[in-house]
């Protein structure tokens, strides 16, 4: 299945269906009067968050939602039928915002919630509310109210407690992979993830969800690489996993591109907790290690850990160390109990 995390949608509600001018007609009766019915109410639109989807391919082959137009009202007193809503299903985690990219309508977090995108119009009056003492054969009728037309922009932020940072080949999909059910790409080149990747990893009976996204590089933030249009990705997650390749030449250089890229994308992922770890140190000696890990912590990182994802040194460790931001994050998270604060009723 193709990841798809940007797309636009023209949405349309129902119009409401035009009043009836009608006058009954029956034998014996000379005076029937006004009958004419009210017509039905145009279908609205909505959005619902759903499971078992984490893509919006679903919205690339149909950008077009039209709910259905509520049917005129008719003689002897008949109401219009109704139109049919219309429900757009999307992933846990979605964003819809205006047509300028920039207004959020809704941010669907949770599993199962709703919101209305286009209210229906409501169906016009027949001829039979006109009826008055003084105008006892009113021959007007209201017509249906317009549907609303929308262009909206669907904009998906996966659902993660942990997000992985990191250039391209520091090791992230391989820690994925080490840790979780999860099979990311893994080569010997960069760029080897194109999208990102879900896991769920264990420790200490806690499960919590790591996300792997595309690599940075210096200039992301310009468009350069892949950019950084997959860091709205780790916006939700509780704390950031920093890996730095301990094998690389320009180990410092590595650490503050990621850091200064983060301070230019904004959205507050710079002030997130962060544990940064030196990665693939099964190639190192002892004496590197320390060496690498003291110059990481002169420029500015704190409790630096040491990991190797590929022979699984370390890696428990850094878990343990994740696991306690993503707690903090849940009972931050957790709804108040009513009966905590003296508020409940029986």
């Amino acid at each position: 299945m193709k990841f798809l995390d940007l797309c636009k949608v023209y949405i349309r509600s129902g119009s409401g269906g035009n009043g009836c001018v009608s006058f009954r007609r029956e034998k014996f009766i000379e005076y029937g009067g006004p009958d004419g019915g009210d017509g039905g109410r145009g279908g609205s639109v909505w959005a619902e968050a759903v499971d078992g989807l984490n893509t919006l391919i679903d919205f690339r082959y149909q950008q077009h939602w039209f709910a259905q137009n509520g049917q005129a009202g008719k003689g002897q007193n008949r109401t219009g039928a109704d139109g049919d809503d219309i429900l757009l299903r999307v992933p846990v985690g979605t964003e819809i915002l205006e047509e300028d990219e920039e207004t959020v309508v809704a941010d669907l977090t949770e599993l199962g919630q709703r919101v209305q995108l286009a209210k229906g119009g409501n169906g016009g009056w027949g001829n039979l509310r006109f009826k008055t003492a003084t105008n006892q054969a009113p021959r007007n009728a209201n017509p249906g109210q317009d549907g609303v037309e929308r262009t909206l922009w669907l904009r998906l932020k996966l659902i993660a407690d942990v997000g992985l940072l990191g250039l391209p080949n520091a090791g992230k999909s391989t820690f994925l992979a080490a840790t979780s059910n999860a099979r990311p790409k893994i080569a010997d080149y960069p760029f080897t993830t194109l999208h990102p990747n879900l896991g769920v990893v264990s420790v200490d009976n806690t499960e919590f969800v790591v996300a792997d996204i595309p690599g940075l590089i210096e200039g992301a933030h310009e468009g350069r690489g892949l950019g950084d249009i997959f860091l709205g990705h780790v916006e939700r997650s509780a704390v950031l996993l920093h890996l730095v390749d301990g094998t690389s030449g320009s180990l410092i250089e590595d650490y503050k591109t990621i850091c200064n890229e983060l301070d230019a994308y904004g959205a507050g992922l710079s002030d997130k907790p962060r544990v940064t770890v030196l990665n693939k140190i099964d190639a190192l000696d002892a004496e590197e290690r320390e060496f690498l890990k003291e110059e990481l912590e002169a420029v500015g990182a704190e409790n630096v850990m040491l990991m190797s994802g590929a022979s699984g040194e370390g890696v428990t460790e850094v878990l343990r160390a994740l696991r306690p931001h993503v707690e903090a994050r849940r009972v931050a998270d957790r709804p108040a109990d009513p009966e905590e604060d003296g508020t409940w009723q029986p």
